[in-house]
């Protein structure tokens, strides 16, 4: 098995010298853009094989617990929209994680780009110092920034996941 790079998905470097906002955004885009480029080129059978027992992450997984976390922060916390989880459960919370036969890659990047589409809208009505309106499991309040800071950071330790399984999927790296 040859390593190879995965470029096949476009992803822009963040800039160098942007403003505040503008740096939050693209660093988010960028580390949304890096974990579908871990999944590119796939088939199904690929995009849900686990990284290492005992672990069952799978890249599957991960694109449909960002769906859940994009939903989350941007939907519930940040709008107050009072609107369900996609794919967990009261009885699964971590169902996202645990795919199964029936569930498909075309469902899951449909919901996880929904969502992307959704945060955004969301989080061009606010300023970075407005307060979510909704509360947070713990009862908090958070600020567009915070939840901003959140996520590129959520991405970033999931793409952290996301390098490990590909690699051992088809020996693929990249950044």
């Amino acid at each position: 098995m040859t390593a190879e790079r995965i470029e096949s998905v476009p992803r822009v470097d963040p800039g160098t010298l942007t403003g505040e906002r503008e740096a939050l955004e693209q660093w988010l885009d960028f580390h949304r853009a890096t974990l579908e480029q871990k999944c590119a080129g796939l088939d199904e059978a690929q995009l849900r094989t686990a990284s290492a027992p005992p672990s069952d992450i799978t890249l599957l997984g991960l694109v449909r617990h960002m769906a859940e976390v994009e939903r989350g922060w941007f939907r519930k916390v940040l709008a107050g929209e009072e609107v369900g989880w996609i794919f967990s459960t009261v009885e699964d919370h971590d169902r996202d994680f645990h795919v199964t036969d029936e569930d498909t890659w075309e469902e899951a990047y449909a919901a996880w780009q929904g969502e992307i589409a959704k945060a955004r809208a969301n989080a061009a009505e606010r300023g970075l110092d407005d307060l979510g309106v909704g509360k947070h499991r713990s009862g908090e309040s958070f600020n567009l920034r915070w939840i901003y800071l959140h996520m590129i950071e959520e991405y970033a330790r999931h793409n952290g996941h996301a390098d490990l399984v590909r690699e051992r999927i088809d020996g693929a790296t990249g950044d």
